[in-house]
């Protein structure tokens, strides 16, 4: 599977479990609810910056997110 599709499914997967707002993460990751809705749709990826942010926020690790595990 590719990279891009993993990211988006398991972004998407813990987004839905946590009840997690887009304002509130993008608050977090300090980047625009726009940017969270690209990730959302597959449409591009953070930056390593953002997804160390992102993990933190909603605890999960990078590996999970990326596919690696």
């Amino acid at each position: 599977m590719e990279k891009t599709t993993k990211f988006k499914e398991r972004f998407n997967e813990i987004l839905k479990y946590s009840y997690v707002k887009q304002t509130e993460l993008a608050k977090a990751a300090k980047v625009s609810k726009q940017c969270i809705s690209d990730y959302k749709a597959g449409k591009s990826e953070p930056s390593i910056d953002t997804l160390f942010l992102i993990c933190k926020y909603l605890d999960v690790s990078s590996d999970y997110l990326l596919g690696l595990d």
